[in-house]
């Protein structure tokens, strides 16, 4: 199963974090993910307080600057695993050095190539 794990830094404890040890400790895990079958190195973002959030609200866009959650972590990035399990996938998670620093959020990813079936009660809904 595919598994995206979705990054979220607390800015003033990576600050804080040794930096040489932390780059350090990316570089091997971006090697053990380059070396996992069907794993791949992410994408890092930017700060937070760089985002712009658009929303539409009846037929008004709303755009705002910074990130939308008033929490102290935010989204730095993501990257993708396979994995057997999401026993595996946490693992992989713990191996991460942002999961020191903030949270690492595990999702699996949805099979696009799967045929799309809508929810049982969704399609006894339609079928009334």
């Amino acid at each position: 199963m595919r598994f995206m794990m979705i990054i979220h830094h607390d800015d003033a404890a990576l600050a804080a974090a040794p930096q040489q040890e932390l780059w350090s400790e990316y570089a091997a895990f971006n090697q053990a993910l380059a070396k996992a079958a069907g794993c791949a190195a992410g994408e890092r973002l930017r700060s937070g307080d760089t985002a712009t959030v658009v929303r539409q609200r009846d037929g008004k866009a709303d755009v705002l600057d910074g990130p939308y959650a008033d929490t102290k972590e935010q989204l730095a990035g993501y990257f993708f695993v396979e994995a057997p399990s999401l026993d595996e996938a946490i693992a992989w998670a713990t191996r991460c050095p942002s999961s020191k620093h903030g949270a690492i959020e595990i999702r699996p990813v949805v099979d696009a190539q799967a045929a799309w079936k809508p929810a049982d009660g969704l399609a006894a809904r339609r079928a009334r």
